[in-house]
């Protein structure tokens, strides 16, 4: 890899001089109750707004060198980590891939129950990032976790015990649940995934004691002859054109959730199109295409929308605003004003006026081509030079946005917003003669350049800590990180900042300046947010960790730099502590007999189409080229063994059980000897590469 070194080296050297002038906070930080034995952690965002704000202290910027690892717990997964725990009353409850939960002693880490609620292994197929959740909710000794497969299940917080359960999807369509749900005026708040396969995008909200439905609101309009379930689609479908609703239109609320109580609104992010290219679900006039890529406020014990906000109007990027946001109350032009803030995929940090949905500014964040700017009422000015409908176009950001799941966080004292951003742009390639397969992967895009680089490639890549002036709209200070994908972020009343990183470190920073203060190993890539409790006296730092997610998936070799595969773990940190951290674990040696060279070199339109079937099929969980980024197995070293039962693996399901469903539906016998000619081009393990052309 290589990091843009001048460019990071002028943001460090700019910080010192800006942290100076770093904005003044619009209310100043509570202090925590010293009296108070406990201080948890009790919701997603430790709060309904989201801040991701602590005001705990007795770990401070003064001390924070002495933090020791307390305890740490296995939760036996190799898959991505990306779960905010929550602590409530002492124990601690954290969710981990196949959306498993567990419950700890948050003192000690010593298990008190878990709960599996045995999803398909088969569901893997219709989830574009991963088997991963990313936590659950609480209310009156009730938990609540939505699973990969859709359902939303109710457990007593005390044993574990399944208090009820309801299915919050069509198990017949390509929806996944991987968000954290929310309580909301007494309704538990879910909503789902799948865009990417061809889904209408709604999120629902269910009565908690019962889980007996109380309201859906859809994101997207659906068929116009069926008519309208709200005037609010109605006049969203007047911004769509052709039959988009025989796409499914996309628009999936996988993620972000805000609540502000006493405006009496729901904040929720939506998500991309389906397919990606506005031309291809929207052809002839395109439009907007609401409420894609936009913030709805909805009333939460109706869901009755009251107004939205598009952050990506027409969007052909996969520019999501699902990513996570952030109420506060902010100084502006001389007034205390409501605002919500979100920094989305598009790479612009957007500050609107929560009560009425009114623009107030937007700067880039992050390099930014496809657009040359915001216009006075917040439109996205779109360069048309870069339409990629016709030949393929360089576009930053690419899908990986600027800004993904991984929570950011509000500082009140500092008046920054610390972001986990990122610069990897994306060759955008049309894919010809698309044409709409319900449960296949529809995205519109020929993924076979999806990342210009082969091996051994430098690539420019940029990831860093972005502390960020919403008032100013400007960059404070930045620290550059090895590679992408790192972690969310927590910031405290000690004046701390901590993120983990996807080189396995968990990291302290001064909220003021961005100086570390500390770092400790994690054996593995940290990706998830980390959160701060208080017990007896006693303030804790936690994260669950683990490399994996959509990056480690689909990013190939720039995954691959991160070097930190180490499988799930809790990790959990206090002052003076000294327990021995778990070991780095690596992923386990090819087996088997290596492949043996072909009697002759496949031809060159065999390659082409193993390697276009491949990167349509089965790039999302192996890679580009067949470079895994460490979750799953690396192709590239497949065994003769193993390419000798690839029908029986990909037609016949014969590893399902282990999570790689089948794809009997999608292939044939002798598309899938054509991925098979060209995995054995890409084989490492003999030099099967130099006898063989391949296409890509």
């Amino acid at each position: 890899m290589r990091r843009r070194a001048g460019r990071a080296a002028i943001a460090l050297a700019l910080a010192l001089v800006l942290a100076l002038s770093a904005p003044a906070c619009s209310r100043p930080p509570v202090a925590p109750d010293a009296s108070a034995a406990d201080v948890g952690w009790t919701a997603h965002g430790r709060t309904p707004d989201e801040q991701r704000y602590s005001p705990l202290a007795r770990i401070d910027e003064t001390n924070v060198a002495s933090l020791g690892l307390a305890w740490s717990f296995d939760l036996e997964t190799r898959h991505g980590v990306e779960a905010t725990p929550l602590v409530i009353d002492g124990v601690m409850f954290v969710s981990a891939p196949w959306s498993v939960v567990h419950a700890l002693d948050a003192k000690t880490g010593r298990p008190l129950w878990q709960f599996d609620p045995a999803v398909p292994r088969a569901t893997a197929r219709k989830a574009c990032c991963g088997i991963v959740n990313r936590g659950v909710a609480a209310d009156a000794g009730r938990l609540f976790v939505g699973t990969l497969d859709g359902r939303l299940v109710a457990l007593d917080a005390k044993s574990g015990a399944k208090r009820w359960e309801t299915q919050t999807v069509d198990p017949s369509q390509p929806y996944t649940i991987t968000g954290a749900p929310r309580v909301v005026a007494g309704l538990v708040v879910i909503g789902n995934g799948g865009a990417e396969l061809g889904v209408r995008g709604y999120v629902s909200a269910y009565h908690v004691e019962t889980g007996e439905l109380a309201w859906r609101t859809y994101t997207v309009p659906g068929d116009p002859a069926k008519g309208f379930e709200s005037p609010a689609l109605e006049r969203a479908a007047a911004t769509w054109s052709g039959e988009w609703w025989m796409m499914g239109g996309g628009g999936t609320a996988w993620d972000a959730f805000a609540w502000d109580p006493e405006l009496d609104l729901l904040y929720v992010g939506t998500g991309n199109g389906g397919p990606f290219p506005i031309w291809t679900r929207s052809p002839g006039a395109g439009g907007d295409n609401l409420y894609l890529s936009s913030i709805l406020a909805l009333r939460p014990k109706t869901g009755e929308l009251v107004w939205h906000f598009q952050t990506t109007p027409g969007d052909s990027w996969d520019y999501t605003a699902t990513q996570h946001m952030i109420l506060a109350d902010l100084e502006i032009g001389g007034r205390l004003r409501k605002v919500l803030m979100q920094a989305p995929k598009n790479g612009y940090f957007w500050v609107i006026d929560r009560e009425t949905g009114e623009f107030i500014s937007a700067a880039p964040y992050t390099t930014v081509t496809w657009s040359k700017g915001v216009d006075a009422k917040g439109r996205p000015i779109v360069d048309p030079a870069l339409d990629y409908r016709e030949q393929p176009k360089l576009v930053h950001p690419g899908p990986a946005g600027g800004h993904n799941w991984q929570p950011m966080s509000f500082h009140p004292g500092t008046g920054l917003v610390y972001i986990p951003a990122f610069d990897v742009p994306m060759v955008f390639t049309a894919k010809p003669d698309f044409r709409f397969r319900p449960g296949f992967e529809n995205t519109g895009l020929d993924f076979r350049n999806f990342i210009a680089f082969d091996e051994g490639q430098k690539i420019e890549i940029d990831a860093f800590l972005l502390a960020w002036d919403p008032i100013a709209q400007r960059e404070v200070w930045r620290v550059p990180h090895v590679t992408t994908n790192n972690g969310g972020v927590l910031s405290t009343g000690g004046n701390l900042v901590f993120q983990g990183t996807a080189d396995g470190r968990l990291v302290a920073y001064r909220a003021s300046d961005g100086e570390k203060l500390w770092e400790a190993p994690a054996g593995t890539g940290v990706i998830a947010a980390p959160i701060t409790y208080q017990i007896d006296g006693v303030q804790y730092v936690s994260v669950a960790a683990g490399w994996g997610g959509s990056f480690a998936l689909s990013g190939g070799p720039a995954a691959l730099l991160a070097g930190v595969w180490g499988g799930g773990r809790v990790l959990t940190y206090a002052l003076g502590a000294h327990a021995e951290p778990p070991p780095k674990a690596m992923p386990p040696p090819p087996t088997g007999h290596a492949p043996k060279p072909p009697a002759s070199p496949p031809s060159a339109d065999l390659l082409a189409r193993g390697s276009f079937l491949y990167h349509d099929h089965c790039m999302a969980c192996h890679g580009p080229k067949a470079i895994s980024g460490g979750t799953v197995v690396d192709l590239r070293d497949a065994s003769a063994e193993t390419l000798d039962r690839l029908e029986a693996i990909v037609l016949g399901g014969e590893r399902e059980p282990l999570g790689m469903p089948r794809f009997d539906d999608r292939l044939k016998a002798d598309e899938v000897e054509a991925i098979r000619v060209y995995l054995l081009s890409r084989n490492r393990r003999t030099d099967l590469r130099s006898a063989t052309t391949p296409a890509n």
